[in-house]
């Protein structure tokens, strides 16, 4: 459903940041918008109000002492599957890889506006509340890889392949359109949300992740293809 329509007094949003004034300052942009907000001042808290109050998403600062934000978004991971946006002073392309390779939905360098706090926080609520693709039960693609949407289950040589919702999401809409060209654009759009069109790193990394789960040789891929400077395209399906 990608215009999911949720009420904001019924999410809970946990602001982990070791400075009070960036903690008051989000807190006080969510509560306008009627979220609710708990706060913990480090990693350690964060874990602790993360099991006790369950929250619908995360705002995670990266630079914190002891605990830092990649320490605890790896401890957030083993635990929850709950949408994490990180915030962070640090802009290098390295660093934003680093967070989306432990399990990072998006990435927020400071200084940053509320609207585009606000605005990404809605995307990625609304992306999680999005009802599971079940367009075909099953979809043979050939002898080493078949994929069921309605029970959220990849097969790859036999063995049952885990992937994260956003890698899943990617290869739906991938698997949807097989033998079609998928712009940049259109896949940002589809699984990040409309917010995202500009974001093309989110897509590459995850692009290589689902080639390393999938194809037998990624550097040569057979199901994933690039169609250089312009998006990627599912290899075409027999017989669906």
């Amino acid at each position: 459903m990608e215009n999911e329509v949720f009420d904001q007094r019924d999410m809970t949003i946990l602001i982990v940041d070791d400075e009070p004034r960036i903690r008051d300052f989000v807190r006080m942009n969510l509560e306008m918008e009627h979220y609710r907000v708990i706060e913990a001042s480090n990693g350690l808290e964060a874990l602790d109000q993360l099991r006790e109050h369950l929250p619908d998403l995360v705002v995670l600062d990266v630079m914190m002492p002891e605990m830092d934000g990649f320490e605890t978004l790896k401890a957030i991971r083993e635990v929850s599957t709950v949408p994490v946006v990180m915030l962070t002073v640090r802009q290098s392309e390295q660093d934003k890889i680093r967070g989306l390779d432990l399990g990072a939905d998006d990435y927020i360098a400071k200084p940053f506006s509320p609207p585009e706090l606000l605005s990404r926080i809605r995307a990625l609520l609304r992306r999680s509340l999005m009802s599971p693709p079940a367009r075909k039960t099953e979809i043979v693609v050939d002898e080493d890889l078949q994929i069921d949407f309605a029970r959220r289950e990849v097969m790859v040589r036999g063995k049952k392949v885990v992937l994260r919702p956003t890698e899943y999401r990617l290869l739906y809409h991938l698997v949807s359109n097989a033998g079609r060209l998928m712009t940049h654009e259109t896949l940002l759009s589809k699984v990040w949300g409309r917010e995202y069109r500009d974001e093309a790193h989110y897509l590459r990394l995850y692009i290589t992740y689902l080639r390393q789960k999938l194809e037998e040789d990624p550097a040569h891929p057979k199901y994933i293809l690039t169609e250089r400077g312009i998006g990627y395209r599912f290899k075409e399906l027999d017989n669906q």
